[in-house]
């Protein structure tokens, strides 16, 4: 098995780090860019609070991270080291998501060996009792979809378990309930016509405490599956099934957020802890404080050149595209899309994934760069935090991943909101009806009549005006929250490290 850890110059520069460390967390992230990118901030705030950090990452992760520069130095990093194990699946050289199905099966079935292994070889290595500076793990930190092969693992070594979902309160107790969405037979149908399908858009969700006024549509969609036995679906339903065990949770969000989701979670979920936004706990810490600088979850290479262009524009006239990394289109709604945001007249940054229409190499509609030249930016993955706090950045037309969407939010920048699978729906829905801080672009195909009535509203009429001054008051509260030590965020991070993570085996 390949591992990647430090060399015996970074093994001495961490020494007199790991003497004040409180604890040894293990972190496992879902092998895919959202769910790596949420866990290694919150690795570096624990790290920050004096934990010494094991990061794991799948051979086929880890290397991405590697060429994007997301590790861009690991000669100075006391305290932290990085190993990597291998996924089961077939090797590539592809810088893109690997097949979701595959991870999914990956997971449940295969990534648990080779994780006991690596732990039971660096129990034996690490502790004082062997002469080694680094201290005795304590304590696993796994992503809460990771559990299928991390609760075993916590299981077989003693160790407690702390969960992090990296998706909100909201989704998170949607997929709690799942299981009993499917029995109900609520879930859209995979039909091959429209006759076959079930009408689930305006179907009320009346049933599950903390949440309200919630559609069928509403709910989390995993590829349109209504099979229980669904690999995707059966990989979400039994890992939440198993959720509750953990010691504690971490959920990505803050209390003013969602007080009625975090007050009907924990019947459910004991121990949770919501913690974020964490890049503004983590913008917080003092650049000279640091050694984290060059740690980044991109698992792509950042373009900056579109901060320079974002320069030249005017204060919020420009619409950002991202559809994040995971989510794909059909070349019929990439076209939709494309001449809608082309037709509104407004400038765009729009962030292009390769392999964003699934199959296929993404190909714009014909005349699209002519039309558009001088008012719309054609790039590669970006720096998101940096792009939405722009002053030229007026609103975000988003796929509703969480990270996108708590960025936003903390950046004060309205969204058009385009849910494609997961936990966005209901991501969305919260966006648009209980925070009030975005335009839905609605169920169905995409039509570029509505895509282009949607960025003319949001960047220039009165409803646009209304979610903009709303998200401006997210930004605020978010800022309150991260802002210590009377924060929420603040208070809840400091209250996990003394509560579950201040104790060493």
């Amino acid at each position: 098995m390949q591992t990647h850890c430090f060399s015996r110059k970074r093994e001495e520069a961490r020494t007199k780090r790991s003497a004040e460390m409180k604890s040894h967390v293990v972190c496992v992230p879902v092998p895919v860019q959202s769910h790596i990118g949420g866990m290694l901030k919150l690795a570096r705030l624990l790290h920050h609070k004096g934990c010494f950090v094991t990061f794991i990452n799948t051979e086929y992760n880890h290397r991405r991270l590697l060429h994007s520069g997301g590790l861009a130095s690991l000669e100075d990093l006391p305290g932290w080291r990085f190993f990597a194990i291998p996924d089961g699946l077939p090797p590539s050289e592809a810088d893109a998501t690997q097949d979701i199905s595959a991870l999914c099966d990956s997971i449940r079935d295969y990534i648990v060996n080779p994780l006991c292994d690596l732990l039971g070889k660096l129990t034996e290595e690490d502790g004082s009792k062997n002469g080694s500076e680094v201290p005795w793990i304590s304590h696993i930190v796994a992503d809460g979809f990771m559990n299928l092969a991390t609760a075993s693992a916590a299981e077989k070594f003693g160790l407690p378990l702390v969960h992090l979902f990296t998706i909100p309160g909201c989704a998170t107790l949607a997929c709690k309930h799942y299981g009993s969405f499917m029995e109900k037979r609520l879930a859209p149908s995979r039909g091959k016509s429209d006759k076959e399908k079930i009408d689930w858009s305006n179907g009320v969700i009346d049933w599950i405490p903390g949440m309200k006024s919630m559609r069928q549509c509403d709910m989390p969609n995993f590829f349109g599956a209504t099979d229980s036995s669904d690999t995707f679906v059966k990989f979400v339903v039994d890992g939440m099934e198993r959720s509750g065990k953990a010691d504690a949770t971490i959920i990505h969000t803050f209390e003013e957020l969602e007080p009625a989701v975090l007050e009907a979670l924990p019947s459910l979920i004991p121990n949770i802890y919501p913690i974020g936004p964490f890049h503004l706990l983590l913008e917080k810490i003092p650049e000279d404080e640091s050694v984290l600088r060059h740690v980044r979850g991109n698992l792509w290479e950042e373009n900056v050149e579109c901060l320079e262009w974002l320069d030249t524009k005017d204060p919020g006239s420009v619409l950002y595209v991202n559809f994040g990394s995971i989510a794909f289109l059909t070349h019929d709604e990439l076209t939709e899309f494309a001449i809608g945001i082309a037709n509104s007249q407004h400038p765009f940054l729009w962030v292009l994934r390769p392999d964003l229409v699934k199959g296929e190499t993404a190909i714009l509609p014909s005349g699209f760069i002519d039309e558009t030249y001088g008012r719309g930016f054609l790039s590669g993955w970006c720096p998101q935090e940096t792009v939405l706090k722009h002053r030229s950045v007026g609103g975000f037309l988003t796929h509703c991943g969480w990270n996108s969407v708590l960025e936003s939010l903390s950046a004060g920048v309205p969204m058009i909101c385009c849910p494609n699978f997961g936990d966005q729906q209901t991501n969305a829905r919260y966006v648009c009806a209980e925070w009030k801080a975005g335009l839905d672009v609605g169920g169905g195909d995409v039509k570029r009549d509505e895509v282009e009535r949607l960025v003319r509203e949001l960047l220039g009429g009165e409803k646009g005006k209304e979610v903009k001054r709303n998200a401006a008051e997210w930004r605020r509260l978010a800022e309150e929250a991260t802002t210590g030590p009377a924060g929420s965020a603040v208070r809840n991070l400091d209250k996990l490290v003394e509560d579950v993570l201040s104790t060493r085996r």
